[in-house]
């Protein structure tokens, strides 16, 4: 079974994005932010992380950094699902590691099967 952990600070965006994971038989992880994702991490490898930028604590690209470092998450995949949709934020998340740049608002299908693409 293949796992994805979710870190956005919107309730609607992590319900409804944990349902469409669940449906494609995804064991789904959820966090409200960064550190509540790194926390996750410590036990957890997932096959990809699902990840907002802005959020309180410790945010995306700080996210992405310790995640990058780990060796335990080497193989994981790690995509940004976000808001900040100019060039240079584009840039930096992907020179960061992102193996994905998505924007919001965005199509749950969209998201799905980008997911599963990188995946397969």
């Amino acid at each position: 079974m293949k796992k994805i952990l979710i870190v956005d600070d919107e309730p609607n965006i992590v319900m409804t994005l944990e349902y469409a994971f669940k449906k494609q038989d995804f064991e789904v992880f959820i966090a409200r932010d960064g550190s509540e994702a790194l926390h996750i991490l410590q036990n957890n490898v997932p096959d990809v992380v699902l990840l907002d930028i802005m959020m309180p604590n410790v945010d995306g690209y700080q996210t992405l950094e310790h995640i990058k470092k780990s060796e335990l998450l080497k193989n994981t995949k790690v995509v940004f699902l976000t808001a900040k949709n100019k060039v240079s934020d584009i840039e930096k998340g992907l020179k960061l590691g992102a193996d994905r740049y998505l924007t919001k608002p965005f199509s749950v299908k969209k998201i799905v099967s980008e997911i599963l693409g990188l995946l397969s």
